[in-house]
């Protein structure tokens, strides 16, 4: 059980949390439980944990403000937050913040351990050696992106295995679901559009504009892929 992963529920109504967090136990992880964005802050300073599952809506710092003091503060944990919350800017924020995955409430127990159980996965899945792009440098081992030049973009680790999946099928149009099952988990139940919103995203921070090299190609009916653009 001291092995088992630790898992920080941050959650202010009572009864949920004292629910899910007796859930995890049973599925055999360590669990640690807040009802406030501050006590979240503490206990994940003094027992890092290795996910968090964050709701948005919180009395004291909403969970936007907590993801983005966790990754501030170095934090490596997964974050997948919960939200009554669906519009995409909504989600976006929440990427943006530093999230993993998002699950909108009311959720369903079984999908809400299958998302914890593949954002823990992916954690400790194996890494390839470092690869680039023109103009990007991609290091698998230490998990950055950089311009050719030096410096970081700040990715999401979502937003990473997504574009290093992209990178690893160039020129091939990807569906949305084979998208989803690779990054996200087979087992995992996520809105195909939650695709769409993290490919917006990683453009955005990565840049690329016409011209710049590659882009991201939607495939009508299909998904998107990636390709040369020097135009």
């Amino acid at each position: 059980m001291s092995d088992a992963p630790l898992v920080l529920v941050v959650e202010d109504d009572e009864n949920l949390r004292i629910t899910l967090a007796d859930n995890l136990e049973d599925e055999g992880y360590r669990v640690q439980a807040a009802d406030g964005g501050r006590a979240a802050l503490e206990l994940a300073q003094r027992h890092p944990p290795d996910l968090v599952v964050l709701d948005i809506m919180l009395p004291d710092l909403d969970g936007y403000s907590v993801c983005k003091a966790l990754r501030q503060a170095g934090s490596t944990a997964k974050i997948l937050m919960l939200t009554a919350r669906t519009l995409e800017d909504d989600v976006v924020q929440g990427f943006d913040a530093g999230a993993d995955d998002y699950l909108a409430k009311p959720y369903r127990l079984r999908e809400l351990l299958a998302r914890i159980r593949a954002l823990l996965r992916r954690g400790s899945a194996s890494t390839p050696a470092p690869s680039a792009l023109p103009g990007l440098v991609i290091d698998r081992d230490a998990r950055t992106v950089g311009p050719a030049g030096g410096g970081t973009i700040e990715l999401t680790r979502t937003e990473f295995d997504l574009l290093v999946f992209m990178v690893d099928h160039p020129g091939k149009a990807l569906s949305r679901e084979l998208i989803l099952e690779r990054v996200w988990g087979g087992d995992v139940v996520v809105d195909p559009r939650t695709v769409d919103n993290f490919i917006s995203s990683l453009k955005r921070k990565l840049g690329w504009k016409a011209g710049c090299g590659y882009a991201f190609r939607a495939v009508r009916g299909v998904g998107y892929r990636l390709e040369r653009d020097d135009h």
